[in-house]
């Protein structure tokens, strides 16, 4: 009996079945992203700890930016800085990342996704032990690098997967990515101020990576004809890609709700797995600009925000430590970007370009801020901080949701995994662009 006479048979069980599987696969990518973007928002919570333990560690503490060599400008700053930006955490933490994003969509279809996943879980176990262990500020730069790549690769990877799977993943991945930011920073902070070290901290967080595995190899349920670990052309013969090309049009009309899961189980089964030419990768980025430009404005104006001015917006007077200031804004804005990410279940925003602008916007306004030392309290900036995550948790969902939604079936596994490149650049780009702000601020 095949699979269509095995529904119509017992419809009520299929029904249930089949919201069983959705659920299934909601939370299962919902977990995913909560773990894929773990490490990478513990290392920027730990920045500040990162540096300041090297530097209490090391009469000399060595230094990515050659401008900042031998310069003390703690004792004649008037803002309470470190001598090494939390850009160089940063940039330690999206280098890897965006070299990854920029060229691994044009090879990771030969690399089976069972093994991609092996590679994540083992590289942010690496990440959190080095970083624990680390005795000298290039072994914890190391560590942040690890943790780079199983981010970087966990992100492409699972985004290219979630076209085999109903378009309501993509709203359990934004979510659980969110969620990351929240439980990431918040579990830092909390555990840290209890008492706990930074060490024994991330030695807890452990746990994550193998949430992360058990998510991906227990709680997903794959179409039977997923390649888990074999090549995803291997099981199409050149007849069949033909056959498919004439079947399938460019643009595909979308589906309703009740019947998305059903298309991705069958009907875009052949259509998947059509080969991408290099011309066709290079037309399908071009088309893809209109939504990674305006990603990359926004993640380059709030991550200039979160590691470029942040560490500079410190109040003496407030009953928090300057440590424990940065952390909370870090967590309030994480909080933000949960928020936001998790809206797209209730709502969607197509107008990118708009979310960008604001949040350059928030850019100058902290900018502004943190040179004429106008705010009264940090209050007034966790606020602010919270908006910043509610626009930039808004533009990455909204942008990949849109991209699934416009992309014809057989571009779009490619069209996710290359897409994925726009946050991380404007990162990468404020991150250096941090440098001689952060120096020139602390030479005040």
């Amino acid at each position: 009996m095949d699979r269509a006479e095995s529904v119509n048979s017992d419809p009520v069980i299929a029904d249930s079945e089949g919201r069983c599987r959705k659920w299934r696969n909601c939370i299962g990518f919902w977990l995913l992203g909560l773990c894929n973007n773990f490490a990478y928002v513990v290392m920027l919570s730990a920045a500040l700890d990162i540096l300041k333990k090297q530097e209490s560690q090391n009469t000399t503490v060595p230094t990515l930016a050659p401008d900042l060599n031998n310069v003390d400008i703690r004792n004649s700053s008037r803002y309470d800085c470190n001598p090494v930006s939390t850009a160089a955490v940063l940039l330690a933490d999206i280098l890897p990342t965006l070299v990854i994003k920029f060229t691994a969509p044009f090879y990771i279809h030969k690399v089976p996704y069972g093994f991609r996943v092996l590679v994540c879980f083992s590289m942010a176990v690496v990440s959190f032990l080095m970083v624990s262990f680390s005795s000298t500020i290039l072994m914890s730069i190391f560590g942040v690098v690890f943790a780079s790549v199983s981010s970087g690769l966990g992100e492409l990877s699972f985004l290219s997967l979630s076209v085999f799977f109903s378009r309501d993943v993509l709203s359990g991945w934004g979510s659980g990515t969110g969620a990351a930011g929240v439980a990431g920073a918040i579990l830092y902070s909390a555990f840290t101020q209890a008492g706990l070290t930074p060490q024994v901290t991330l030695w807890i967080m452990l746990v994550v990576p193998v949430i992360l595995a058990v998510s991906y190899f227990f709680v997903l349920v794959f179409p039977t004809s997923f390649p888990q670990w074999r090549r995803s052309e291997d099981d199409h013969s050149p007849s069949t890609v033909e056959n498919s090309q004439e079947r399938r049009p460019i643009i595909v009309e979308e589906a309703g709700p009740d019947d998305d899961y059903e298309k991705t189980q069958e009907e875009q089964e052949d259509s998947l797995f059509i080969p991408l030419t290099l011309s066709d990768k290079i037309y399908i980025i071009k088309g893809l600009l209109r939504f990674v430009l305006p990603l990359g404005v926004v993640y380059f104006a709030e991550y200039f925000i979160n590691q470029g001015l942040l560490e500079l917006l410190y109040f003496p007077d407030s009953c928090f430590s300057h440590a424990e200031q940065y952390r909370w804004y870090q967590t309030l804005y994480q909080i933000g970007v949960f928020i936001s990410r998790t809206s797209l279940f209730c709502f969607k925003i197509r107008k990118i370009l708009l979310l960008s602008l604001l949040q350059c916007v928030n850019a100058v306004l902290l900018g502004v801020a943190v040179y004429y030392q106008f705010l009264p309290n940090p209050w007034v900036v966790f606020i602010i901080v919270l908006y910043e995550g509610l626009l930039g948790g808004a533009a990455y969902v909204n942008t990949f949701y849109f991209i699934s939604k416009e992309t014809a079936d057989h571009e779009r596994e490619f069209a996710m995994a290359a897409a994925s490149v726009g946050d991380s650049l404007g990162i990468a780009l404020s991150a250096a662009a941090t440098f001689p702000v952060h120096h020139y601020f602390c030479s005040l």
